[in-house]
């Protein structure tokens, strides 16, 4: 388990730019953060702020032109991509906007397939999990006959499922309703303060920051801003007033 404080990453003088159509475009310009165990970070910014491409750098998904990206105390710039692949598989958990579930698995079977690559399924965790995620009716139905929501709690479950010590979410509520959003923060809330597991999130939406506990905010591929965030929203505070407000229209 980690020690709160001890850092779980560590980003230095990171850079990365693409070409498109003969032209360069620099999209982070040299960007330093660091991440202590324990803490819920929201990434934040316009679209081509570099938010999103820092977190595919550090999930390993691409690789910066400069600088240095430290997942615990592994730096992951030298990292072959076999050993990119072992470091999101035994270290790392990954959700996107995008559900990414595999249409042939059921429920099931999608919860348990990262944890079983990894050699590190726990048939005690996966049957908590489930029941944290409200799954237990959903096991055997595939992804086709699932809501985005429930889709997505699979998603959450299956990043889960290997015990990681950094969650990484681009995006999460893209694509589900403002109920749904709220709900997934809930999850993620409930998960970092029961399980003090460290979350780093990517988002565009002001209210959907305001659930972490720091927000980190990107312009023109730097960091401008990164601060506690001093209103905090709780997801069970704001789905309360949910139920309530539905008491009230069918009163």
């Amino acid at each position: 388990m980690m020690i709160r404080n001890q850092l779980v990453l560590s980003v230095r003088n990171l850079t990365k730019s693409y070409r498109s159509a003969g032209e360069h475009i620099a999209v982070l310009r040299g960007v330093d953060l660091s991440v202590a165990a324990g803490e819920r970070v929201a990434l934040t910014g316009e679209s081509g702020s570099g938010k999103s491409t820092l977190l595919h750098l550090i999930a390993g998904l691409d690789r910066p032109d400069g600088g240095e990206i430290l997942v615990a105390d592994t730096p992951i710039s030298g990292l072959s991509d076999a050993g990119l692949a072992a470091l999101r598989r035994d270290r790392l958990g990954l959700v996107f906007q995008q559900f990414n579930l595999i249409p042939s698995l059921n429920v099931r079977d999608n919860l348990a397939f990262q944890s079983r690559i990894a050699g590190r399924h726990d048939a005690k965790w996966f049957v908590e999990l489930v029941e944290r995620l409200g799954l237990g009716g959903l096991l055997d139905r595939y992804p086709e006959q699932l809501s985005g929501g429930q889709q997505q709690r699979v998603a959450i479950g299956r990043a889960l499922q290997a015990r990681p010590s950094l969650l990484l979410a681009d995006e999460p509520t893209g694509n589900l309703d403002s109920r749904t959003s709220i709900e997934v923060m809930g999850i993620f809330q409930r998960l970092n303060t029961e399980q003090q597991l460290t979350i780093v999130l990517v988002t565009h939406e002001a209210d959907i920051a305001e659930y972490a506990t720091r927000i980190i905010g990107f312009r023109d591929g730097r960091v401008r801003l990164d601060h506690a965030v001093a209103k905090r929203r709780f997801a069970a505070d704001e789905l309360a007033k949910f139920e309530a407000e539905l008491e009230e229209r069918s009163a």
